[in-house]
């Protein structure tokens, strides 16, 4: 049976290009949630997108329902595809690749394989997974659901979620809470181009941190 629920309501461009100037890493130095598993990789190391989550979940050897899928999807969605634990098959290859770029999709993420990275790359079309595999999925027309609450990388997904991704990771966001996230870190990466400026003007990096005063400080302490 196959479970398919409305779009999601796209979150606000000026959103979505906010986040666009956002490192993933930066974010890391404020969060420590949100953040898919490591493993999940960068097929397109150079790029950094946001976007809509579109969920689909996809259990075992079946991708009927992101062929489907690609009839619904819009510019500026970013699929989340749960494969409910199959680490075997690759459901997403080069036809797919052609078809959600021609759709508009900001990126997609699996948690599991894909094939045809050089169509991917070709094609340059943003993608995340956890690496390649020549076993496909086939059309066998049995289940899945779309639009439901999922588990990528570990981390719960739901539509409509605000997706951050880079080479670094990805990382899911609350729409409510993204835009003052995207602010915070923005300013972070203002501040980093100031100290880099420091540091080529001949400051220590630990001074500048207050790295060296910590160290001096706690080991006054400890006499």
């Amino acid at each position: 049976m196959f479970e398919i629920h409305p779009m999601p309501v796209q979150l606000d461009p000026a959103l979505v290009a906010l986040l666009q100037d956002v490192e993933t890493a930066t974010v890391g130095h404020v969060l420590h949630s949100g953040f898919m598993d490591a493993a999940l990789r960068a097929v397109l190391p150079e790029a950094r997108v946001a976007g809509t989550a579109v969920t689909l979940r996809m259990p075992h050897a079946d991708s009927t329902l992101l062929h489907h899928a690609m009839s619904l999807v819009r510019p500026g969605d970013f699929l989340v595809i749960d494969r409910a634990g199959d680490t075997r098959h690759a459901c997403w290859g080069g036809v797919i690749t052609n078809a959600a770029k021609l759709a508009g999709v900001a990126g997609a993420v699996i948690d599991g394989p894909a094939t045809d990275f050089s169509e991917i790359r070709r094609c340059g079309m943003p993608m995340w997974c956890r690496g390649p595999s020549a076993i496909t999925t086939k059309l066998l027309g049995l289940e899945g659901a779309m639009n439901v609450p999922v588990s990528v990388g570990g981390v719960s997904v739901e539509p409509g979620d605000a997706i951050l991704a880079d080479e670094s990771g990805v990382i899911v966001l609350k729409p409510a809470e993204a835009g003052a996230m995207a602010r915070r870190a923005l300013a972070m990466q203002a501040a980093e181009l100031e100290l880099l400026a420091r540091l080529r003007a001949g400051e220590a990096l630990a001074a500048i941190t207050g790295a060296s005063a910590k160290i001096e400080a706690r080991n006054a302490a400890g006499r």
